[in-house]
């Protein structure tokens, strides 16, 4: 088994040739936001993982081995329901006053300009259809918010002072 002990967010660094080449590993959000477990890669090897508590996984990410060898990170399709608002009676208001329910019941949200993203859950649906949102099941990638607080080791740059 492969010991994998280091990550760089979005490949940051690498050339792209490097990452052209590299293996990939496809993962679901449930074992991207682990910080030790283990997979098997396209090339068939064995990974044992092992980061530092608390570090999400996000698809682009790419894994360092002790080897030196390295593997890109594929969000891999997962269940997850789709929320929209209504074209008919809604706005995409609608939206963000569902991202703010969810969000006070500390549930995962992938935000989009257009759609949410959450895990599939039948009494959310329900919540959501009875604000006049349209829900649909999906098999997508999910990435979710990591929150204002979350300190995954992915920095986030503009340029400007706050």
């Amino acid at each position: 088994m492969i010991q994998v002990g280091k990550v760089l967010a979005q490949g940051h660094g690498l050339a792209a040739p490097l990452l052209k080449r590299a293996a990939t590993v496809e993962l679901d959000w449930d074992v991207r936001q682990k910080s030790r477990f283990d997979a098997t890669d396209s090339q068939g090897r064995a990974l044992g993982v092992f980061l530092p508590r608390g570090t999400v996984v996000r698809g682009g990410d790419v894994l360092v081995a002790e080897d030196g060898s390295l593997v890109r990170v594929i969000a891999a399709p997962q269940p997850v329901l789709v929320v929209t608002h209504c074209p008919g009676h809604g706005t995409p208001f609608d939206l963000m006053r569902a991202a703010y329910h969810l969000g006070n019941r500390h549930v995962a949200i992938e935000l989009k300009p257009d759609h949410l993203k959450i895990e599939p859950d039948h009494v959310l649906a329900d919540m959501l259809r009875g604000m006049h949102l349209l829900v649909r099941e999906a098999v997508e990638a999910f990435e979710p918010e990591g929150g204002a607080y979350a300190s995954q080791g992915h920095e986030h740059h503009h340029g400007h002072d706050h």
